[in-house]
């Protein structure tokens, strides 16, 4: 009997099978974005269990587990690793059409050779199985990189960071994967929020100098942005509940600023005129530094008041926003534009229904001798699944130009998520096979195993400019 994930998984015609394993499957990966600690990279981290590698921070799994009812003790409480593994292998099954059972599967075969299914029975198994392996050499932190066949990473990482641990991983010559930084500003971004002062005076603290009005809040921004630079980073990314754009002058968000900095809580009004202002501020000093900018749109954060209360942040209570972006976004992108200050930038929207507002807006936003300046970010999150990721491709395609779209990205804090790119690759090569199959595009396989292997790599390595010194 074929085992479930087999050499043509989700690889529906002979055309797709073509485009993948002659052109698409042994690519390196370049993953812009995901959310790794540097730390266990540079350390290579080493894990005692699969609980550890697997369950640790994954709150997609945490939401599956719930919705089946499982308490709260095996999924982030004191239950014993193995119970927690445990009741993670009884949710599996339950969870096709669900991304996580393709992904638990590809992990299972890639990293760990296993062809079982995980369920309730075969659990044991594959717990000792997985936990032997892991005690040997290669399978830490870099040997998982590494096995992924892995080029280039973007982490996301706070303004106040040192960046010891890039340093750490750029001055290893044993580890052949570049990993750079990105510039996460959202604390500073968020001005309402009630940790905002606290966060005014840490950043006052990294850049050496005392923040007592807007000006100088400017000023340690982009003495912080110039320190990223200086260590590699080449990205900055912004996370949006949604979109704000409403004008104002200096001294209008100086005096908002001068408000918030009295204790004081702003109007909407006021948040959105301080947002548009930095935000404009930000990206014109990217653009100045040939940097990316990234902005995910849409998710409302922490939506169940008790048990943010209990668990804090990012534990898998986060939804997706609907809201107005089609003319914020282009007057954002306009306002740049005009002053000659746009950089490449990467549009993401959480939400479905506003990709094609997002994929006719990019358009909008052409540059003479850059292919696809301003993207349609890749399906993301609550997207990022078989039907999530054909739409957006499908949706990308309808109203602009797939063939200069950047390409997939993990997104993620496991080690383990590189199959989402291989994932990706398959989904991309059967749905342009069964382009071939229909008689919509001709059966020209140069042509476009050449546009898969661009969605797939290259395009990416063009647009961040990847350079991989070989350490």
């Amino acid at each position: 009997m074929q085992p479930f994930i087999h050499e043509n998984f989700l690889l529906q015609n002979k055309h797709a099978e073509v485009l993948y394993h002659d052109y698409a499957k042994s690519l390196p990966i370049i993953d812009y974005h995901c959310h790794l600690s540097a730390k266990e990279i540079a350390e290579d981290r080493r894990f005692h269990d699969m609980t550890e590698l697997w369950l640790e921070g994954d709150h997609y799994k945490w939401r599956a587990m719930r919705a089946l009812g499982v308490e709260e003790e095996y999924i982030t409480g004191n239950a014993a690793p193995e119970e927690k593994f445990q009741a993670w292998a009884k949710t599996v099954p339950y969870c096709i059409g669900n991304p996580l059972y393709h992904w638990t599967h590809l992990e299972l075969k890639r990293y760990f050779q296993v062809d079982l299914l995980l369920n309730e029975e075969t659990w044991r198994e594959i717990w000792d199985h997985c936990n032997t392996l892991l005690r040997q050499e290669k399978f830490s932190a870099r040997s998982f990189i590494v096995k992924s066949n892995v080029e280039w990473i973007g982490t996301t990482d706070d303004p106040l960071d040192d960046l010891v641990d890039h340093q750490k991983i750029a001055q290893d010559p044993s580890f052949p994967v570049k990993v750079v930084p990105s510039f996460r500003l959202d604390a500073i971004i968020e001005i309402n929020r009630s940790s905002f002062l606290d966060y005014v005076e840490k950043l006052g603290e990294a850049a050496d100098l005392s923040i007592e009005d807007y000006g100088q809040l400017l000023q340690a921004i982009e003495s912080r942005v110039r320190y990223f630079h200086a260590a590699g980073c080449r990205m900055a990314d912004h996370g949006f509940e949604s979109l704000p754009y409403s004008e104002c002058g200096w001294n209008e968000v100086n005096a908002i600023f001068q408000k918030r900095k009295d204790g004081f809580v702003l109007s909407r009004e006021e948040e959105e005129k301080y947002k548009t202002f930095t935000l404009c501020f930000l990206a014109r000093l990217y653009h100045s530094l040939g940097w990316v900018m990234q902005l995910h749109i849409g998710s409302i954060r922490n939506t169940n008041g008790k048990m943010f209360q209990r668990l804090g942040p990012n534990t898998g209570y986060d939804s997706i926003h609907d809201f107005f972006l089609a003319q914020p976004l282009n007057a954002f992108l306009n306002e740049l534009e005009r002053g000659d200050q746009l950089p490449k930038t990467i549009v993401y929207t959480l939400n479905p229904a506003y990709n094609y507002v997002v994929a006719s807006t990019v358009g909008n936003f052409p540059s003479e001798g850059i292919k696809g300046k301003v993207q349609f970010g890749a399906a993301w999150w609550f997207n990022d699944h078989q039907d999530g990721i054909i739409t957006h491709l499908t949706d990308l395609a309808n109203v602009g130009v797939l063939s200069t779209f950047v390409g997939m990205l993990t997104d993620s804090r496991s080690f383990l998520s590189y199959v989402r790119h291989e994932y990706f690759r398959r989904i991309v090569c059967n749905l342009i096979g069964s382009w071939i199959e229909k008689g919509e595009v001709p059966q020209d396989y140069a042509f476009l195993g050449k546009i898969v292997q661009d969605l797939c790599y290259f395009n990416a390595k063009q647009y961040f400019q990847v350079v991989v010194s070989g350490g």
